[in-house]
């Protein structure tokens, strides 16, 4: 008892420093310092200016009391848009923009200042804003006394979750299975990582965290201390980087909690066990700190009627724990998943029966999405971003949408990303890939939804700092305030040996305007290098010519195309022939066939036996799951049929593979496996 006394001191202390940052600008009651903005100045300046886009440097000077915690509000007077923002993260309502520290540059001294600059889009004007808050006092370069109180009360369960937008995942670390959270592969966390999530602009993390190996198998299940000790020392990193925080029971779900209808009073005293201690740990934090009952809940051999029961008397059960505990668990926003964390209807309704039952404001829900899955795997011939992949967008969130936020109830999309990452990022084409995530953000924003990206290490590189995959964030910051332009395709096939001919592309301008197309920092000529008619640009002849060079296999070029407002659009141009396969032979278990792209890239494989029948796993559809069945490999020069495939084969009987490549090409192979042993061949 005295250890958790001492621990509770321990978190009060942290919890005190912290949430006059982490509240600023939620409407929670904090110290009066955070708001003691008696006077300031804005020097707003664009530094730089080009058609269709600056750069903007604002410096902010307090002349005030000290500031620990700052928002910087104005509104834009030409309808420019900020695309990019360093030094700050912001948030955007049309024309109304807020600038928020980051962890690192949180404090204004008195007669102090800091600074922040972004990339902008305009039209037509570029006018400087009339008039700068901070932190809700008008900036008028003079001391005066604060005619606004500052905000009491704590924000409702709806203005907590969208603060948390957007929010990223600590996937793969403490909810690893293992003994410790580097058991799969990622490097302890630190609060450099943290800080450094922060500065991303993203304003919620999820901490996923498995307690089965750190709980006691016998009653009273205890868990143990030097771990809940980690977990409390990874959300202060959170809370000390200003950030929104939701802490959960992870893999658990599928470990030992699916056994409750079989084994119901031993989950469920492990159960309360880890919410009794969570409750205790957390009862006096601030907050920005919520806890989720379970992730993707899921239950052994019972029909969803059952498992639907089941997960009610869970949430329940949490939501009984929780805020019996008392303190700041009283009114802390608890969030609720719903059966698999599916927003199908049915799914839904559940949940929100158990949501009315409890009668509680300070409740959200959550799912998870990730995606149309012949699509997020790449398998049956899904491998464009087409109308079906956007209408599963659509009605998974319009139901989420309809079923709570419009009954205000706050939905957070705890997961989100597409399947095929599990298994390579290149399982989904790059440019079908932005279409998806530039889509999923703008739709979320539609429908007030928080989104979670998922990423287990994938995509944020957790000890350099950077991400993996530039295109991606960047599309994926600009959908947090704004739309992208895209295209119908990011590859432009031009084969070595044929005649170059003018190449067009449908332009997808999502609400923007087509502004230019660039190599590098020059701006190519509209009328020679390229047109633009409608919707339709074409690239001529002559420019291609030149950036193909002398043809050699790859890309030769990356055009971009600018619109006026959010993420350019990259079109590759690529120097190309028909990709040619040799005949092989090998060990089922490490069967490759060796292939010279030749500058392509494969899109599918279809599997078929001689009537015509699909060969391999999925036999329901000819077309093979990417990077399951099969995978590319350009670097070595091969394309590998994994054992998954040849599990699946009929022994000694004859597969016709055709692989379909992004330039639309096809080329057709041969195998054979009878005992292990693979022939491989072109007839």
């Amino acid at each position: 008892m005295n250890g958790v006394k001492r621990r509770t001191r321990r978190w009060i202390a942290l919890a005190t420093t912290a949430i006059a940052t982490a509240a600023v600008g939620l409407g929670i009651l904090v110290p009066t310092a955070a708001y003691a903005a008696e006077g300031c100045q804005v020097d707003y300046k664009i530094a730089s200016q080009w058609s269709g886009g600056f750069t903007g440097d604002v410096k902010v000077t307090n002349y005030g009391e000290s500031i620990s915690g700052w928002d910087l509000a104005w509104t834009f007077p030409n309808g420019q848009r900020i695309t990019q923002i360093w030094n700050a993260k912001h948030t955007s309502s049309g024309d109304q923009v807020t600038a928020k520290n980051l962890g690192y540059n949180k404090s204004i001294a008195t007669d102090n200042s800091v600074s922040f600059g972004f990339n902008g889009s305009w039209s037509g004007t570029n006018g400087i804003p009339s008039s700068f808050s901070l932190n809700g006092v008008v900036c008028t370069g003079s001391v005066t006394d604060p005619t606004t109180p500052p905000p009491t009360g704590e924000a409702t369960a709806m203005e907590t979750v969208a603060a948390m937008e957007p929010g990223w995942n600590l996937g793969n670390t403490l909810d690893a299975v293992g003994s410790d959270e580097t058991a799969w592969d990622n490097p302890r966390v630190t609060q450099e990582l943290v800080d450094n999530i922060a500065a991303q602009g993203y304003n919620s993390i999820r901490i996923p965290i498995t307690w089965d190996n750190h709980q006691s198998k016998t009653a009273p299940y205890a868990v143990e201390d030097a771990y809940l000790d980690r977990v409390e020392e990874v959300v202060g990193y959170a809370i000390q980087a200003d950030l929104h925080v939701l802490i959960n029971i992870h893999h658990d779900s599928w470990i030992w909690l699916w056994d409750m209808n079989t084994n119901r009073t031993e989950v469920e005293a492990r159960y309360e066990a880890i919410w009794t201690e969570l409750a205790t740990r957390f009862r006096d934090a601030p907050p920005e700190v919520l806890f989720e009952s379970v992730n993707e809940p899921q239950f052994r051999d019972v029909d969803d009627a059952t498992a639907e029961g089941l997960l009610n008397d869970l949430n329940v059960q949490f939501h009984e724990i929780v805020r019996g505990s008392g303190g700041g668990n009283a009114t802390r926003v608890l969030v609720l998943p719903t059966l698999h964390t599916s927003a199908d209807q049915d799914h839904l309704d559940a949940l929100g029966d158990t949501i009315s039952s409890l009668n509680d404001p300070n409740l959200a829900a959550t799912v998870h999405f990730y995606g149309f899955w012949p699509f997020s795997v790449n398998v049956a011939g899904y491998t464009e971003f087409n109308a079906e992949v956007q209408a599963d967008i659509e009605g998974y969130f319009d139901r989420s949408y309809d079923k709570f936020v419009a009954n205000d109830i706050p939905v957070i999309v705890g997961e989100w990303g597409l399947l095929g990452f599990d298994a390579h990022t290149g399982t989904v084409e790059q440019g079908e890939k932005l279409k998806f995530f530039e889509y999923v953000g703008y739709y979320a924003r539609q429908k007030s939804l928080t989104l979670q990206l998922w990423d287990n290490g994938q995509h944020f590189n957790r000890t350099t700092f950077e991400w993996r995959d530039t295109e991606l964030y960047d599309m994926m910051e600009a959908s947090w305030t704004t739309r992208s332009g895209t295209a119908s395709s990011d590859q432009v096939y031009v084969a070595k040996s044929g005649t170059v001919s003018d190449v067009s592309l449908d332009l997808n301008p999502n609400g923007t305007t087509f502004q230019n197309l660039r190599l590098g920092t020059e701006n190519l000529v509209e009328g020679t290098d390229y047109t633009v008619s409608g919707s339709t640009l074409t690239i001529k002849a002559g420019r291609l010519t030149s950036l193909l060079g002398d043809r050699d296999h790859g890309v030769k070029a990356d055009l971009h195309a600018e619109f006026s407002q959010g993420a350019p659009w990259r079109i590759s141009i690529i120097s190309y022939d028909t990709p040619t396969m040799s005949a092989t032979s090998g060990s089922s278990g490490s069967f490759a066939i060796p292939t010279a792209f030749n500058g392509d890239q494969l899109a599918t494989m279809e599997a078929t036996y001689a009537d015509g029948t699909a060969a391999g796993p999925q036999n329901w559809t000819t077309y093979k799951e990417f990077a399951r069945a099969f995978s590319p490999d350009y670097s070595a020069g091969n394309i590998s049929l994994p054992t998954a495939f040849w599990d699946d084969v009929n022994d000694g009987q004859k597969v016709t593979l055709t692989f379909h490549f992004w330039s639309g090409e096809t080329v057709t192979y041969y195998v054979t496996e009878s005992g292990g042993n693979v022939t491989g061949s072109l007839s």
